[in-house]
């Protein structure tokens, strides 16, 4: 997210007009030489969007009947909007209108339908305040932050039982008249004899909370087991993700912006900014959803990882609905309603680990590896050998398997295939550079060198033929599927 370039904002409208042509095949290897428990219904399925229907809430909670329900990315038509906005105005067209599924609000400025209002429960006494300290407390060693930097915090409880437990969001707001973005978590406290204590994701503590809590479902307690307080701005070497880029399999879009911090400013650069094809925003990956400010939807995967999606136009409200890999989440857009800046339609997309942002680099996404570039936004995605620029199309060829390769032939077009994990066994075929590969084990054998580095690993594939490590790209230096 930042103050896109009026070559930028051509680029997006250029890209609106239709899906761009696909990219050529490729993928990438292995990692870079550093030192779901929850049930998902398939994306035929229509999803409920509450986790908290079939938990005991307060009488101030609305019944389950108030529960929306998100349509699965299969059932959204795809709608045309018109080409991006100049320089952040909205546009003076009407965007379509919201999914028949979800409620809809008076329209907005400019003719735009204004979004929905996820209802919330009344707050506790007292809550309100502690829970915005410690959101503040959070930020408070972050270069650049101050009081004065986030004057506004928005805490909403979306569940509450026996003014014990309560269960919601906490936004912060920046100053307005900047280009900062929000912040935001998920929250979880109990009231004891000594007052409320209050854990954000990210934190021990929530994940302690969430365990013994009556307003978080089990599904919930499982995910949030694994986002509490590990964050590591190298994902601890394993960049494996599971997921696929935010939109339709076998679209291209438009990487506007290459890896840059959520808000352009000093931390990790977790982020890249998306848009084109037909502009509807899919989940990247199963997991439990959450809206948690205008324009913004956050997911909550395994393996700790969270993805995020800023300035979505015709979004989903939900809070705790179980999403399936593709699920629809909004349109790319320009909407700032909680802070930002956003000057042209595109989706911020954001990756995130144990409630904290990750550097995005090296992760595999969508069979792609985002790369650093020497300043923010910059840098490129690589697909095998294909390295592709900022403003370049990225084809989404869907997620990468946890035990699965791509090949990267390093500036050739095929690897060989070899009966044994070694140059000393026969050739017994080949594969080409940016194809997907099933590894069943690994074992070491004579030492070779590609894009990633040096190594000793030879991998078998499933079909029983060997492959050398320094040849694929899996996310992760040692072996994806044990030794043989």
């Amino acid at each position: 997210m930042r103050r896109t370039s009026l070559l930028a904002v051509l680029m997006i409208a250029v890209a609106a007009v239709g899906v761009v042509p696909a990219a050529a095949s490729a993928s990438p290897a292995r990692a870079p030489q550093v030192a779901s428990s929850a049930a998902v219904l398939p994306a035929s399925t229509a999803l409920v969007a509450s986790s908290a229907a079939a938990l005991p809430v307060s009488a101030a909670a609305l019944p389950v009947s108030a529960a929306l329900v998100v349509s699965p990315a299969a059932a959204q038509p795809a709608v045309a909007f018109p080409a991006a906005a100049p320089l952040g105005v909205r546009s003076s067209a009407s965007a379509p209108a919201m999914p028949a599924a979800l409620p809809q609000a008076a329209a907005g400025p400019a003719g735009l339908v204004a979004p929905a209002v996820l209802p919330h429960v009344a707050t506790p006494t007292g809550l309100a305040g502690l829970v915005a300290e410690a959101a503040r407390a959070r930020v408070a060693g972050e270069p650049g932050s101050t009081a004065a930097t986030w004057p506004d915090a928005r805490v909403g409880v979306s569940r509450s039982k026996d003014d014990r437990w309560a269960f919601g969001t906490v936004v912060l707001v920046p100053e307005k008249g900047t280009d900062a973005p929000p912040r935001d978590w998920l929250f979880v406290a109990e009231r004891t004899d000594g007052g409320w204590r209050v854990g954000l994701d990210g934190e021990p503590s929530f994940a302690e909370l969430s365990a013994r809590s009556a307003v978080v479902s089990t599904e919930e307690k499982a995910l949030f087991a694994e986002h509490g307080g590990r964050a590591s701005p190298t994902a601890a070497g394993d960049f494996r993700t599971g997921m696929r880029l935010p939109y339709g399999v076998d679209q291209s879009w438009s990487m506007l912006g290459g890896p840059h911090a959520y808000d352009a400013g000093s931390g990790p650069w977790s982020s890249v900014d998306l848009a084109g094809g037909d502009q509807r925003v899919l989940a990247a990956r199963q997991g439990l959803a959450y809206t948690t400010c205008t324009g913004l939807v956050r997911i909550v995967h395994d393996r700790g990882y969270s993805t995020r999606y800023y300035h979505l136009w015709n979004h989903i409200w939900v809070d705790g609905a179980s999403v399936a890999t593709g699920a629809f989440l909004g349109n790319t857009g320009t909407e700032t309603g909680c802070g930002g800046s956003a000057l042209a339609r595109h989706v911020h997309f954001s990756l995130m680990q144990n409630g904290a942002f990750v550097g995005i680099a090296n992760h595999v996404v969508g069979k792609w590896v985002p790369r650093n570039g020497s300043a923010q936004y910059g840098g490129s995605a690589l697909h095998g050998s294909q390295a592709v620029p900022v403003g370049g199309a990225l084809r989404n060829y869907g997620a990468l398997g946890l035990t699965e390769g791509i090949v990267d032939a390093d500036g050739d077009a095929t690897v060989n295939r070899r009966s044994g994990p070694g140059t000393g066994y026969g050739v017994v075929g080949t594969v080409g550079d940016g194809s997907t590969v099933a590894i069943s084990c690994s074992r070491n054998g004579t030492s070779h060198t590609g894009r990633w580095g040096t190594t000793s690993m030879w991998n078998r594939l499933t079909d029983g033929t060997w492959v050398s490590d320094a040849y694929l790209y899996t996310g992760i230096a040692g072996p994806v599927n044990g030794w043989c």
